[in-house]
């Protein structure tokens, strides 16, 4: 049996994503249909984007699976129209991207990296020698796959690394808190914070005025998850007063962040256009076929999204 499968993005992406798809599909010897236009009553497969033009799912009544390309749900789990099972894109490129983009900025703050690139004028400055990594408490909000990874990784390195999420998560040598006590205590005293959270009702304006409080004096908060987890105006008041030292944002509430927007001017913040971590076709291929290959041989869907969480 032919099995067909709709590529639903932007069309600049389908030459990005054609051979790989087709490399990986062949692997697994099936036999398929791959295009980008198919009757909605034929296709068995929606590989998605869901800033694609297929916004109403009813028509595709034999489709078996939506797979997402993203990592992010948010703007296709709430379509009623969506009946069919939705699995998010979790791959190790795109988890290797997070991790080396966090690491990256976690060490640049711990190192103090900007006032060394910026003080080229003469003067000595000696004395200001950055604490070890073991002094250092980084709190990760969010331990899925991205959140895990990266929490091991700055664990390696040596920091004192703390996650919380809203389900019960344990990792070997990760102090892991859970629930609303849990992050009050996970966020207590923390020197830098790493969002990596999905955007769900819940988690809206998870750092706002009352949670920032209880950072440390003079922390740095990393934001590559999702804008709204913070609340833009609490955060500028953070930093304003200085109990913030910095805030590192590659994801904002309006994408692209608007030109007249207070954070692009802000002299404690900077500013990365959404480029922490990128679905890279060779690896998000691989796992599309992998999904593939298991739904039409009866075994179990990876990465299934749960509704009634959002992600």
């Amino acid at each position: 049996m032919t099995l067909n499968i709709l590529f639903a993005s932007h069309t600049d992406r389908w030459s990005a994503y054609e051979p790989h798809l087709r490399r990986a599909l062949d692997g697994y010897g099936l036999s398929y249909s791959l295009s980008t236009k198919a009757p909605p009553e034929d296709v068995d497969y929606i590989v998605y984007a869901p800033n694609s033009d297929v916004q109403d799912f009813t028509p595709y009544t034999k489709c078996k699976a939506v797979l997402n390309l993203w990592a992010g749900v948010e703007s296709v789990v709430n379509n009623e129209t969506l009946t069919q099972p939705l699995c998010r894109m979790v791959d190790h490129g795109l988890t290797q991207g997070m991790v080396d983009w966090v690491t990256g900025h976690v060490m640049r703050h711990h190192l103090n990296v900007d006032l060394w690139i910026t003080a080229q004028d003469g003067d000595w400055r000696a004395g200001l020698v950055p604490p070890l990594s073991s002094d250092r408490i980084v709190t990760i909000l969010g331990m899925g796959a991205l959140g895990s990874a990266c929490a091991s990784a700055l664990k390696s390195i040596g920091f004192q690394v703390r996650g919380w999420s809203r389900r019960p998560k344990v990792m070997d040598t990760i102090d892991c808190y859970v629930g609303q006590d849990g992050l009050d205590a996970a966020l207590s005293g923390a020197h830098m914070v790493v969002l990596l959270l999905p955007d769900t009702p819940q988690t809206n304006n998870v750092l706002n005025a009352s949670t920032l409080n209880k950072l440390a004096q003079g922390a740095v908060v990393i934001n590559p998850g999702r804008g709204p987890l913070i609340d833009d105006d609490a955060l500028i008041a953070a930093l304003d007063r200085d109990h913030l030292h910095h805030a590192t944002l590659d994801v904002f509430r309006t994408e692209p962040l608007p030109k007249d927007h207070p954070f692009w001017s802000h002299p404690k913040i900077t500013v990365t256009p959404h480029i922490a971590s990128e679905t890279r076709p060779s690896t998000a291929a691989q796992v599309i076929a992998d999904n593939i290959y298991r739904c039409a041989t009866g075994q179990k869907l990876l990465h299934l999204v749960d509704r009634t969480a959002g992600y």
